[in-house]
């Protein structure tokens, strides 16, 4: 790593745009709190040991003998002359948390690039370099995702978790000291290639970026962990990925170039909670190049300007890596900065300890109301293919709903869970994703219908369609959409899972607090199932199932929320929340299926039909509206 006096011998002018807010140096306090917040890190497996790094090393030492192995054998197939065969090269490249150095103990993923020379096509890649890694016994749950907007390779090499993306550069060979940091590399490059060339040129455009990369690494860390521990850690799901957690605390580490991560970890919060966004967070000015790419710029492009948490990479073409955020995922990360100033301000205080900053969002007590989305298929295999599309376009559906006149915050919970096996035993595999909502309080109204068929409506055809598209399509695919409260979620979720914490010492303030508002919106890596969900409720077993073409409706109370500054009593009102749907778009059926698909309703004992109007005994916890595309 580089020496601390050497970096901090520069001049500080280097970092960044703006000259640093504080070059104070840190004192024996400072030392003392930032041991103690390495001590309470430990315990969350955020500090890798030798044994495992060597093995990382050794994996991608065979991954990369396995890319050249292939790169000869795909240029002996397309006839290439032996003399240029001997020296095409290839090359892996890491990018990410791996590359910089803050990738965790068993659970982290390594981010890689693959570039390849002129004669090698992405078509390529995809199918024979596919089919190599499907013939390696080292090589379990492959699965490629072509059309993504960096089309990548998933798998797992002896045990590690690898993401391969791939680059073709407009050069006959590869050699080892290939500088990827030289923009004439992307000169002729298609947009995808450009895209999975940017991870690398990103990541290490960030380390040269920095003061200090000891303090910036154990920074980077202690937020990372953090972000996971409240669920904003998810680019698919419209919170961050892990390259925009490390520029946003790069930028801190630009403004506070001495200061050691227990005071970085606090700045962090107070900058981010105050920060003015769309205003963007920028480590360096944009650049111009001779290559005329797309940048980002608000100024020339109309939609960069719908962006609501702009966050610029410092590589050429700079790009917002922050696009799939949304007014509802920027109000719940913006809450939760205001949480972290407040549990770091006690901390440097001595009034608490860093393990505070770490306890996890009990994010199932958090809300009253609830959507659970299920996506079920009958195989492992297409089950995975499903997952990762349905996964990609949750924020659809978080944006959909946000547009909802009566929806105040969308809160999608990026982890997703196995399926309660008595409840979906006829779907074979099944992964849950649960959504809370906020709904708008609304003064002087008694009654207020709520109906949330269109977004949910139109989630599930773009899912569909796109399924369609790909052709991955299979009989048994389905999405279920259930809205339930939350004293239901008891049927989808095991009771440890649910239980609210007694330790929980931080306030529900989404319900109500004025800064979670959401006054713009915007549209915009796959978690593994991490819990076995037990199946011992006889209650499933008494579920009755509904198939009906008519709209069901469900009627319920609402209960308005305190605002957060007062502590009015809360004041009853009634409401309607209606779920209709007719499963996929017409013209795209699903293989052995000769109907459009329709409602199917799912309810417990004290329902009863009136006038095609499902009413449910409010008393009754049961899960409710279910929508899927079961076929007749």
């Amino acid at each position: 790593s580089h020496s601390t006096s050497r970096q901090q011998n520069q001049p500080q002018g280097h970092y960044g745009l703006t000259s640093p807010i504080s070059l104070a140096l840190p004192n024996d306090i400072d030392h003392t709190h930032t041991q103690k917040l390495i001590e309470a890190m430990k315990p969350f497996g955020v500090f890798e040991d030798k044994e495992e790094l060597y093995q990382r090393t050794t994996v991608l030492g065979k991954l990369n003998n396995l890319v050249r192995e292939w790169i000869s054998e795909l240029a002996e197939s397309k006839n290439l002359p032996p003399s240029i065969i001997e020296h095409l090269g290839g090359k892996i490249f890491t990018f990410g948390s791996y590359r910089l150095g803050v990738h965790t103990k068993g659970s982290s993923d390594i981010d890689a690039l693959c570039v390849a020379p002129s004669h090698v096509e992405r078509s390529d890649f995809f199918q024979s370099f596919f089919e190599k890694l499907k013939n390696r016994v080292e090589v379990k749950n492959l699965r490629a995702i072509e059309d993504a907007y960096v089309p990548v390779i998933k798998f797992y090499f002896d045990g590690i978790e690898i993401d391969l993306v791939f680059a073709k550069l407009s050069m006959q060979t590869v050699s080892d000291d290939l500088d990827l940091r030289d923009d004439s590399c992307l000169r002729s490059l298609d947009i995808r290639c450009i895209r999975s060339l940017n991870g690398n040129r990103v990541t290490d455009e960030i380390l040269r970026l920095v003061p200090n990369l000891e303090n910036f690494r154990l920074t980077l860390r202690a937020i990372k962990l953090w972000a996971k521990r409240r669920g904003v850690y998810s680019n698919i799901m419209g919170f961050l990925g892990g390259v925009s957690w490390a520029m946003l605390v790069a930028r801190i580490c630009q403004l506070y170039p001495n200061a050691l991560a227990s005071t970085l970890v606090n700045k962090f919060f107070l900058i981010f909670s105050k920060w003015d966004w769309p205003k963007p967070v920028l480590l360096k000015r944009l650049e111009e190049s001779f290559l005329n790419l797309p940048v980002w710029d608000p100024r020339v492009n109309p939609s960069d300007r719908y962006h609501v948490m702009p966050i610029i990479t410092p590589a050429y073409p700079q790009q917002n890596s922050t696009y799939n955020v949304s007014a509802s995922t920027r109000a719940v990360m913006v809450e939760e900065f205001q949480r972290g100033l407040e549990v770091t301000d006690e901390i440097l205080k001595g009034k608490s300890d860093w393990s505070k900053l770490f306890e996890p969002l009990n994010f199932f007590q958090k809300y009253k109301h609830y959507i659970v989305l299920t996506a079920s298929a009958f195989t492992e295999e297409h089950h995975l293919n499903w997952i990762g599309l349905v996964e990609s376009k949750i924020r659809v559906l978080v944006g959909n709903l946000e547009r909802n006149e009566f929806i105040t915050i969308a809160h999608v919970q990026p982890q997703s869970f196995p399926g309660n096996e008595s409840l979906y035993k006829q779907s074979g595999c099944v992964s849950m994703w649960f959504l809370g909502l906020v709904f708008k309080k609304v003064e002087s109204a008694e009654k207020t219908n709520v109906d949330l068929t269109h977004g949910i409506q139109s989630f599930t055809d773009t899912v569909y369609r796109q399924a369609s598209a790909l052709n991955i399509l299979k009989e048994g695919m389905k999405i279920e959409a259930t809205y339930v409260k939350r004293k239901q979620l008891h049927y989808f979720l095991p009771a440890e899972t649910l239980q609210k914490r007694k330790k929980q010492r931080v306030a529900d303030i989404s319900q109500g607090n004025s800064g979670l508002q959401c006054k713009r919106s915007s549209l915009g890596e796959s978690c593994l199932d991490s819990s076995r969900t037990p199946s011992n409720s006889s209650l499933l077993n008494k579920i009755s199932k509904l198939d009906t073409s008519t709209a069901e409706t469900e009627r319920l109370s609402l209960i308005s929320w305190p605002n957060s500054k007062s502590q009015v009593s809360p004041a009853e009102m009634e409401a309607s929340v209606a779920l209709r749907t007719s499963g996929p778009p017409i013209g795209c059926t699903i293989p052995g299926y000769n109907t459009v698909s329709q409602l199917r309703t799912c309810f417990v004992q004290g329902h009863h039909k009136l006038s095609a109007t499902l009413i449910t005994d409010p008393k009754s916890a049961a899960p409710k509206q279910h929508y899927s595309p079961a076929s007749k």
